[in-house]
């Protein structure tokens, strides 16, 4: 089994009407899928979550070269490689997505030639992963309440809102969704790194008081030492890593006592395996591992291999926004009943990418992305909020 053909694909999503958020407001969503695919007719599928015009580049016209008649199974010595062609511009951000979006594509070929899920793979026995609702944007406290409500019937026992409206507003918010979602549900909030040290104290506070299950990154991820001060005094469980890439970078946020809970993304970070790395210095640190997806339904798939597998493994997010990257991209949907996930016995990732989907939304063009607010990727001065 050989590599032949590696194929970048970015998709783009435009709203009708978009949400309101701590970034402004986001009128559509972009992710990139990469298929890697082989001599014997596999097709293994990987996500990249990151300015499009980057990624490609990366992918096409340095990354496929290296692995154009390469075995996709030497997985360990194919992400070195990649690694190292990328070091002296990489190391993290688009460059370290783009080897990770390959990675999750060549372990996806791996399960599919040995016959095993990823999971199983990985040394995990159960195909069950635990996975909240991501939604809960700026809305009134009344339409947050009748939100997380719905999200509750829709089969999830966790959901997660942000905040960053000010400490007025954000209390109301806060108790609205509790009181929603009863006693028996998990709420997590997330900050958007729109916090000071004083303003994040104080909501630690509330955050205590309305039994929240942790409290996500309140400060951008620079300021480490922010979240270590925050964490010797704060009674909710801090999390942060959806912007951190590569083992080193959790290796700082955990060398330093930042947080409890870490947050990698297959998508962003370097890919399953070094999703996996993470785990494996969290669970030696005691910590918990609860990976970050918002771009699309390949990526949720991706964490959650890792986190049914990982000892440590708390849980996965899924957007809950409309997104159809989420909803319609896999022939098979994402289907959450009491709070989990359930993952496919089939060899690799075990999932189908819908082409009626791909062809909708695929950009023709992803050097020249259309102005818009895409949540973490902005387009055209007027859509980006003040900061």
């Amino acid at each position: 089994m050989k590599i032949d053909r590696v194929e970048a694909v970015t998709l783009r999503f435009e709203y009708e009407r978009g949400f309101k958020y701590a970034g402004g407001v986001c009128t559509g969503r972009l992710t990139t899928l990469v298929r890697v695919s082989t001599d014997d007719g596999r097709v293994g599928i990987g996500s990249g979550y990151s300015h499009p015009g980057l990624l490609h580049p990366i992918i096409e016209h340095q990354l496929s070269p290296l692995l154009i008649g390469e075995n996709p199974a030497d997985i360990k010595r194919l992400w070195q490689k990649m690694y190292a062609v990328t070091r002296w511009y990489g190391r993290k951000g688009a460059a370290m997505t783009a080897v990770g979006a390959l990675d999750t594509a060549l372990w996806d070929l791996r399960g599919q030639a040995e016959g095993q899920p990823v999971w199983k793979l990985l040394g995990g026995d159960t195909p069950h992963c635990p996975a909240y609702a991501s939604a809960l944007l700026w809305k009134s406290p009344e339409e947050l309440a009748d939100e997380a409500r719905a999200l509750i019937a829709r089969g999830f026992r966790r959901v997660k809102m942000r905040l960053a409206l000010g400490a007025d507003a954000d209390g109301a918010a806060v108790e609205a969704v509790r009181t929603a979602i009863g006693p028996d549900c998990d709420l997590l909030v997330d900050g958007s790194m729109r916090y000071d040290e004083q303003s994040a104290r104080q909501l630690a506070e509330l955050l205590r008081d309305n039994d929240v299950f942790w409290y996500e990154e309140p400060f951008p991820p620079e300021n480490i030492d922010g979240y270590v001060r925050l964490r010797r005094d704060c009674e909710v469980p801090l999390a942060a890593g959806e912007n951190e890439f590569g083992a080193q970078g959790f290796r700082e946020l955990i060398r330093a006592g930042a947080v409890d809970i870490v947050q990698p993304d297959a998508s962003r970070c370097g890919g399953i395996s070094e999703t996996w790395n993470v785990c494996k210095m969290a669970r030696e640190a005691g910590l918990r591992v609860a990976t970050h997806s918002w771009c699309d339904a390949v990526a949720v798939i991706a964490n959650a291999h890792v986190i049914a597998a990982a000892e440590n493994g708390l849980t996965v997010e899924i957007d809950q926004t409309g997104n159809p990257f989420i909803e319609d991209l896999l022939t098979e949907p994402l289907v959450v009943l009491d709070g989990m996930l359930t993952l496919s016995d089939a060899p690799g990732l075990g999932i189908a990418l819908n082409e009626d989907v791909v062809d909708r939304y695929r950009l023709d063009d992803p050097y020249n992305i259309p102005d818009g607010n895409y949540s973490d990727m902005v387009f055209g001065r007027q859509f980006l909020a003040d900061l």
